[in-house]
C-alpha cells in the first residue's frame, strides 16, 4: 500500500519515519524542507506538494496543527482533493474540531473519496516508539483496510464510531490530561510551599488513588524543570478550545476545562506557549508567590 503524509512536526516525521521502517512505500510533503529531506535520504519520495502526495499515494495521512490548516491542505490551491482518486483515503491523525471533520469527509465523499479521523495521544515519545493511543472515527470497513498502518503507529488503536467520533474522543482525552495535569501541578507546589519535599510527596502518591501515568510522566518534568515539548501548551490551548466548542453545541458544561483553558491561555501570553504543557505548574508556582525551590518559576 503506497501511504503519502503531510505534515512532518514533532509527530508527524517519526510517524513517517516507522511507516518506512516498516516497509511502506512512503511519499511525504512539509512546509519546511528539512524534515523532507531528511525523510528523503531514508528512503522517502518527496511529493513536492499536497496534490502530488495524493497522486501517488492509496493513504494519505495528515499530521497538521489546526482545523484551517487540514482545510487548505485539502482543499486550497494544488491541494490534496486535486489528487485524491475514487477509492483512496483521507487518515487525518491531527486533532481538529469534530464539526469540521464531518463536513471534510462529506465534501470528500462527493468524489468517491474515504475519510478517517484518527487523533493521537502519547505525544513525541509516542510518536517516536510506535506506540501511540489512536482513535478512529469512520466507516468500519475503511477502518478495517487501514488497520495496518495504524498498527504500525500505534499500540492502542480503537475504532470509536461514525466520522467525527474519533476527535470527539481526542476532546475527551484533552479535558482529561489537562485536569490532571493542573491538578499535578497544584498539588506539588501546595507541597513545596508548606515545606514537604515535592518529589517524596510526588513518590507518595505514585504509589495511592492519586497515582496517574501523568503523575509519573509530567510530575517528574515539574521537578527537574524540564519543559522542552513533548506536547506544546499553546496547541493543548487550542485543543481545549475544540473541546469547548464541541461541547457548547452538545449543551453540556466543562467548568473545570474552561478554567485550564484560561490557564493555558495565561501561560501562551507570558510567552511559554512553545513549552511543554507540563509547564502549568510555572504558572501555578508563579501565582502562589516567591519560592526558591525546584518548582519556582
Amino acid at each position: 500500500m503506497r501511504v503519502g503524509f503531510v505534515g512532518l512536526g514533532i509527530m508527524g516525521k517519526p510517524m513517517a519515519r516507522n511507516l518506512l521502517r516498516a516497509g511502506y512505500a512512503v511519499t511525504v510533503h512539509n512546509r519546511s524542507r528539512p524534515s523532507v529531506e531528511e525523510l528523503v535520504a531514508v528512503g522517502a519520495a518527496d511529493g513536492g506538494s499536497p496534490r502530488g502526495v495524493a497522486e501517488r499515494s492509496e493513504v494519505v495521512i495528515t499530521m497538521l496543527p489546526d482545523t484551517p490548516d487540514v482545510e487548505q491542505v485539502t482543499f486550497g490551491p494544488d491541494g490534496l482533493a486535486e489528487g485524491l482518486r475514487p477509492g483512496s483515503v483521507l487518515v487525518d491523525m491531527s486533532t481538529i474540531s469534530p464539526a469540521a471533520t464531518r463536513s471534510i469527509a462529506a465534501r470528500l465523499a462527493q468524489r468517491g473519496v474515504d475519510m478517517l479521523d484518527a487523533p493521537v495521544s502519547g505525544g513525541q515519545r509516542g510518536a517516536e516508539e510506535g506506540t501511540l493511543s489512536i482513535m478512529v472515527g469512520g466507516d468500519p470497513q475503511v477502518f478495517q483496510r487501514v488497520r495496518p498502518i495504524f498498527e504500525v503507529l500505534g499500540k492502542n488503536v480503537v475504532h470509536i464510531g461514525p466520522v467525527g467520533s474519533g476527535q470527539v474522543c481526542k476532546a475527551c482525552n484533552q479535558v482529561v490530561v489537562a485536569l490532571t495535569i493542573q491538578a499535578v501541578a497544584e498539588a506539588l507546589v501546595l507541597a513545596e510551599r508548606s515545606g514537604a519535599d515535592p518529589a517524596r510527596v510526588r513518590r507518595a502518591l505514585l504509589g495511592g488513588f492519586a497515582g496517574s501515568r501523568i503523575l509519573e510522566v509530567h510530575g517528574q518534568r515539574m521537578l527537574d524543570g524540564n519543559h522542552q515539548p513533548g506536547f506544546r501548551a499553546r496547541l493543548h490551548h487550542k485543543d481545549l478550545r475544540i473541546a469547548l466548542e464541541t461541547a457548547r453545541s452538545a449543551g453540556v458544561p466543562l467548568l473545570g476545562t474552561a478554567l485550564v483553558h484560561e490557564l493555558l491561555g495565561a501561560l501562551v501570553a507570558r510567552g511559554w506557549g512553545d513549552l511543554d504543557h507540563s509547564a502549568l505548574v510555572r504558572l501555578v508556582a508563579d501565582l502562589a508567590g516567591a519560592g526558591s525551590g525546584a518548582l519556582s518559576p
